[in-house]
């Protein structure tokens, strides 16, 4: 097939920089979490991202203006056009993006003159740094807005203080001498900015009434401010200090007042993308969260009662009766019961019921893993429990418990502690008579079920390591004794789109090809994962060095049709779609947390 240059030509430049009216917007790709190694935009058109930025520099203009967002003819679009970038010495590209500006505008723009774009940034970054120090004019106009840090004032009404008035020059820096706050420490925590327009002369440290009035919230910083030794105190009163950066965001220093050495700092990005949302509204806790805390601590809490057997076994129905349905748990009420349980760690190993609860609970809580603000900090501390194991080695439930917990939180987990828990359960996971794995040391573990669905759900584990589990459980799958449900982490582990994990570590398609011919040849209707681990192994995601062969996957779509399988499943084999929320969960292994919302691109 031979391509002329006019149709490369006209194929690059309608691609990349097509005509558009001002009014359209970057599309956006949805899907399952997928994790790249850089954060490209998912919709290629330049001059799609050009319209949203002038779409965002005009909202904000009339935010600042108090224009009605009717009026949008008041804010004329730039008449000057500079053009920066190697790219852009290809006329055919410099012409295109000069000739829709001006049609958006009505009139040609002026075209300033740019010998060398190439090094137009670098130019920029010298004449910065001269600014700065002081060799050449430094231009600056202030902080566009007053900042204020909403304070939860009970039922007072919610309050915010001025952290930083309008007009406050970067590097600045504002210190609240006259106000004491209590910092918490070593706990998650969540800090709110409001913004305003306002003419108002505030003064650093005043507090304001944010009910009405043109206040707008940024987005929240959730972070864990780490107190300086393990026994020191969960909360501490401190000074703040205040300054806007040159980057634009808002540096705050917490100073412990008993030791002014002693500094935190907080960095709110003040430049997102995101339309601010209307301020404030708290996000409100479940009723009955202190009751169900309550429960938890009548059993792990360090004046707990003495709880027998059936009322550890009840503490689960309590917990439900006071919240709900489990299954109806949203993310921030299971991130709250986590923590409760997390407090009370120490105390999970009184007897093997409590410490069954104790896995069962603190597991549910933290799935996926991943998907809240702080998941990772949370993570990372319940990993520091695996070297202790579990105290009850003789209770097969309690294994069970324990690798369905790591299950759950596999999602958080990095690539090192994923290979570590392979490698603590390579020795039961490979065939019988195999001696490539010895036993880890330490007490003989049980529970092989969950081990193997937890296996096949470690997608941060190299390809190699991947290819060798599959392996392993296709090679027991070979006898009839074997559970079936083994299948579902054989199309867990060769799924072309990973649940979490990284697209680079999905296992060659070669490779899934093979594993797709073994399940064919299975009677599906006694083998009723094989459906499902087809699909999973078959689905098409549009990238060719990941899709199988177009015979394989018509082959499994027969099968799925003859399957009477679902008219979705069919669908993810044919074509690049997501899957539904009932997928999403068959994917994961059991339902996700209500409010989790599952955004990325194009896997």
């Amino acid at each position: 097939m031979e391509v002329t240059r006019d149709e490369v030509e006209q194929l690059i430049v309608d691609g990349f920089f097509p005509k558009v009216s001002s009014g359209e917007r970057p599309g956006r790709a949805r899907g399952a979490i997928v994790e790249f190694g850089l954060p490209y935009a998912s919709d290629p058109a330049v001059t799609r991202h050009v319209a949203a930025f002038l779409g965002q520099h005009a909202a904000q203009s009339r935010s600042a203006l108090d224009v009605p967002q009717t009026q949008d003819e008041a804010l004329p679009m730039p008449d000057t056009l500079l053009l920066n970038g190697g790219v852009f010495r290809a006329e055919a590209l410099a012409g295109r993006i000069a000739d829709t500006l001006g049609t958006w505008r009505g009139s040609p723009l002026n075209i300033l003159h740019n010998a060398d774009p190439d090094v137009a940034v670098a130019r920029g970054a010298v004449a910065y740094a001269r600014a700065r120090s002081g060799q050449a004019p430094r231009i600056g106009g202030g902080s566009p807005r007053s900042y204020f840090l909403v304070l939860d004032d009970g039922d007072a009404g919610q309050q915010g203080i001025c952290l930083l008035p309008r007009g406050t020059e970067e590097g600045h820096e504002i210190a609240l001498k006259d106000r004491t706050f209590a910092l918490r420490l070593g706990h998650p925590v969540q800090f709110h900015l409001v913004s305003s327009v306002s003419d108002t002369g505030y003064q650093p440290g005043e507090l304001t009434t944010l009910a009405g009035g043109d206040f707008v919230r940024l987005p929240p910083i959730a972070t864990v401010v780490q107190p300086r030794g393990a026994g020191g105190p969960r909360e501490t009163p401190v000074l703040i200090t205040t300054s806007l950066t040159e980057v634009g965001t808002l540096e705050v220093h917490c100073s412990e007042i008993a030791d002014a050495s002693q500094r935190w700092r907080l960095e709110f990005q003040l430049r997102g993308n995101e339309a601010p949302a209307q301020a404030p509204a708290a996000a409100t806790a479940h009723p009955s969260l202190p009751q169900a805390v309550e429960v938890i601590d009548r059993t792990f809490g360090a004046k707990s009662q003495d709880v027998d057997p059936k009322g550890v076994k009840r503490v689960r129905a309590q917990i439900e009766q006071l919240l709900g349905p489990r299954e109806q748990w949203d993310i921030a009420l299971l991130r709250e019961l986590f923590t409760a349980c997390w407090e009370r760690a120490r105390r999970r190993r009184r007897t093997a019921d409590h410490e069954r609860l104790w896995l069962n609970l603190a597991g549910y809580c933290m799935r996926p893993g991943f998907g809240y603000p702080l998941d990772e900090w949370r993570v990372e501390q319940l990993w520091s429990l695996y070297d202790q194991g579990i105290q009850y080695v003789n209770e097969n439930q309690n294994w069970s418990e324990w690798w369905t917990l790591w299950r759950r939180a596999a999602g958080g987990l990095d690539e090192s502690a994923q290979i570590r828990l392979l490698d603590d359960m390579a020795f039961y996971l490979q065939p019988p008579g195999s001696a490539h794995y010895k036993k880890s040391a330490g007490p003989t573990r049980s529970g092989y079920a969950d081990m193997v669905r937890l296996a096949g759900s470690l997608e941060h584990i190299p390809a190699e390591r991947k290819i060798e589990v599959a392996e392993w459980l296709l090679t027991r799958l070979r006898k009839p004794s074997e559970n079936n449900q083994s299948w579902w982490a054989v199309g867990r582990i060769g799924a072309r789109r990973p649940f979490y994990g990284s697209a680079h570590g999905v296992v060659p398609a070669e490779v899934a090809t093979q594993w797709v011919d073994a399940i064919l040849a299975l009677d599906w209707k006694k083998v009723e994962p094989a459906a499902f681990a087809a699909t999973q192994i078959a689905r098409m995601t549009g990238d060719r060095t990941r899709d199988l062969p177009d015979e394989v996957r018509a082959a499994v779509v027969r099968r799925l049709e003859a399957a009477n399988a679902p008219q979705n499943w069919i669908a993810m084999v044919r074509e690049a779609v997501e899957l539904d929320a009932a997928d999403e969960g068959r994917v994961f292994g059991e339902a996700l947390p209500a409010g989790l919302k599952l955004i990325g691109g194009a896997a």
